[in-house]
C-alpha cells in the first residue's frame, strides 16, 4: 500500500513539472504580447485566464500532495533504505520544480516591467487623445461663434 502512495506522490510531482512548463510557456506568450505594439487586450486576457487555470491546478496538486505525504511520512522516515530510489527520484523532481519556479519568478518580474511600460504608453496615448479632442472642440466652438457674427461688410445704402 505504501508503494502505491509513493508512486502517486511521484506522479503528482511529474504533473506539477508539466504544469510549471505550461506556465513558463504562457509567460513567454505574455512577453511576446506585451512586446507587440498592437496587443489585443482580449488575447492578453486569454493568457491570464490560462495561467489562472494552471495555478488552480497547482493548488489542487499541492493540497493532495501534502495530504498524501502526511500519510506516508512516517513510513518513509522509518524505512529510508527501503525507499531510497523513490526518495532520490522525488528529490530530483523537487529540484526541477524549484528550478522551474525560479524561471517563472524571473519571467513574472520581466513581464511586470513590460506591463508597466505598456500601461504608461497607453496612458500617455489617452492623454494625447484627450488633448486632441479638447483642441478640436475648442476649434469647433470658435468656428461656430464666427458663423454667428453679423456680416462685417454690409451695404447700408438704400
Amino acid at each position: 500500500m505504501e508503494k502505491l502512495y509513493i508512486h502517486i506522490l511521484e506522479e503528482s510531482l511529474e504533473k506539477k513539472i508539466r504544469i510549471l512548463d505550461g506556465i513558463i510557456s504562457v509567460n513567454q506568450e505574455q512577453r511576446e504580447g506585451l512586446e507587440d505594439p498592437n496587443l489585443d487586450p482580449d488575447d492578453f486576457d486569454k493568457t491570464v485566464e490560462k495561467k489562472a487555470e494552471y495555478i488552480d491546478q497547482l493548488d489542487q496538486l499541492d493540497k493532495g500532495f501534502e495530504e498524501l505525504f502526511a500519510r506516508v511520512r512516517e513510513e518513509l522516515n522509518t524505512n529510508r533504505e527501503k525507499y531510497k530510489a523513490e526518495i532520490q527520484t522525488m528529490q530530483g523532481q523537487i529540484r526541477k520544480i524549484t528550478d522551474k519556479s525560479l524561471i517563472i519568478e524571473r519571467q513574472e518580474t520581466q513581464n511586470k516591467e513590460l506591463m508597466e511600460k505598456k500601461f504608461t504608453a497607453v496612458r500617455s496615448q489617452a492623454r494625447e487623445v484627450r488633448k486632441s479632442q479638447k483642441i478640436v472642440n475648442q476649434y469647433y466652438k470658435s468656428m461656430m461663434k464666427n458663423s454667428m457674427l453679423d456680416p462685417q461688410f454690409m451695404d447700408n445704402k438704400k
